[in-house]
């Protein structure tokens, strides 16, 4: 116990707290919208569509987001991205609340709403992940535990707003599309900006800051210390280089360099966080809608109680986890991405062929899915963190960014067929409670 307080104070010591709280906050307003919608995907679909139908409307356009914006974003100034990324939040999701669920036209809304958050949140993550390059360690961690928190916050609040206080899926998503304003008010009033300053040169203060490929002495300029490293003669205006036939060679050529580096982030970082996610994914979207018991066996009244108490129970798992990293490290990523794997296989057995005796252990297994995806997540960045050399290091947190979402969305398609199959064969062996959703 000694050596724990030792080892708590330690990870503690130079934080900075408004540094911390900050990316806590952008961790968790850029991610919770993207749990709700999960959350309410039985909800704002109806229990004949698959559930995975909501999924990959929520990350196709994220994976898209996250290949395309990092070559692009450098254009947008600091301030205006975050102001871009609440007002696209805050418009999905008033879309997703406001439009009706009975019609087929309502329906789409839902979808298109979905598909203008989601934007948000894969640029997001692309944004804040890459500001970690100038805020260190602390930034790091503090944005995975907010991520964790975005999820514990968000299901958990829909599942007790929905299922225990009874308020209605329209009122609990028209109450969420206020949050994007903290995202605003902790950029602007909570992080020290001066990292941030374009044109000036400066040494960043205290903040673990990778020194710029250019600078021996700790000394950055915004032009070559910005999101995801500058082309050499990017000093001029973006209308006057766009005109350049010799910046379109740069671009070229810049290009082919962040593809070359990207290719050897694939083995080490990318592949066992893509296995991972398949496999949670997977679990939540396909097979967790038709991991159900007999209601008087368990502490529900209605079937749809299962699904949105898994993905709170998931979540809480994933906090736990994602706020581990000060503490807790894994060096072996591929051993928790394959006990993923072998979730994935025993639930979907016991959906085929029950032998969990109770839903008490359906929870527990859950809750250690939740676990494991969460340390492969911080673990995958905090690695990236501390293996990838200077120069390369803030294209790298960024480029990561698509193994995830190209997991989810592998996850998204097996889910759609999984979970019609699943329910499908329940209900020719006499099990029909995927039916009464």
């Amino acid at each position: 116990m000694h050596a724990y307080r030792a080892k708590v104070k330690a990870a503690l010591v130079g934080v900075n707290l408004r540094v911390a709280v900050a990316f806590w906050l952008f961790g968790l307003i850029n991610n919770i919208f993207y749990v709700i919608i999960l959350s309410a995907a039985l909800d704002l679909v109806g229990p004949s569509i698959p559930k995975a139908t909501v999924l990959l409307s929520s990350i196709i356009p994220g994976l898209a987001t996250k290949i395309v914006v990092p070559y692009i974003i450098h254009l947008i100034p600091y301030s205006a991205r975050v102001i871009i990324l609440a007002v696209l939040s805050t418009c999905g999701m008033l879309t997703v609340a406001l439009s009706p669920s009975q019609t087929t036209g309502g329906i789409a809304a839902k979808v298109a709403g979905i598909v203008l958050a989601n934007i948000s949140s894969g640029a997001g993550e692309v944004h804040f992940l890459a500001l970690t390059h100038f805020y260190g360690t602390t930034s790091l961690a503090a944005w995975g535990s907010g991520t964790g928190g975005a999820g514990l916050l968000g299901a958990g609040a829909y599942a007790l707003a929905t299922t225990t206080l009874g308020f209605s899926v329209q009122s609990t998503l028209l109450s969420s599309a206020v949050i994007p304003v903290g995202m605003v008010l902790s950029f602007f009033s909570l992080l020290p900006l001066d990292p941030l300053t374009a044109g000036a040169q400066r040494k960043i203060p205290n903040y673990e800051a990778v020194p710029g490929e250019d600078d021996d002495h700790g000394v950055i300029t915004e032009e070559r210390a910005g999101l995801l490293d500058q082309p050499e003669d990017q000093h001029t205006s973006p209308a006057y280089q766009h005109n350049s036939h010799s910046y379109r060679q740069q671009l070229l050529h810049d290009l082919r360099i962040k593809l070359s580096r990207a290719k050897t982030l694939v083995v080490p970082y990318m592949l066992p966080l893509f296995l991972v996610y398949v496999a949670e994914y997977t679990i939540n979207q396909g097979v967790a809608p038709t991991l159900l018991f007999p209601l008087e066996s368990t502490p529900f009244r209605h079937f749809r109680a299962f699904y949105s108490t898994y993905g709170a129970i998931y979540q809480l798992g994933v906090f736990i986890s994602r706020s581990s990293l000060p503490f807790v490290r894994i060096r072996t990523l591929y051993v928790p991405s394959i006990l993923q794997v072998f979730n994935l296989t025993a639930l979907t057995v016991h959906a085929l062929y029950p032998f969990i005796p109770s839903v008490w252990f359906v929870f527990a297994i859950i809750f250690w899915e939740g676990l494991l995806g969460g340390l492969v997540y911080v673990s995958t960045y905090a690695a990236v963190r501390e293996e990838v050399p200077d120069v390369d290091r803030e294209f790298s947190l960024g480029a990561v960014t698509v193994s995830d979402s190209g997991g989810i969305f592998v996850a998204g398609l097996l889910g759609v067929v999984m979970e019609s199959s699943l329910c499908s064969w329940q209900v020719a062996h006499g099990r029909d409670w995927c039916r009464r959703l």
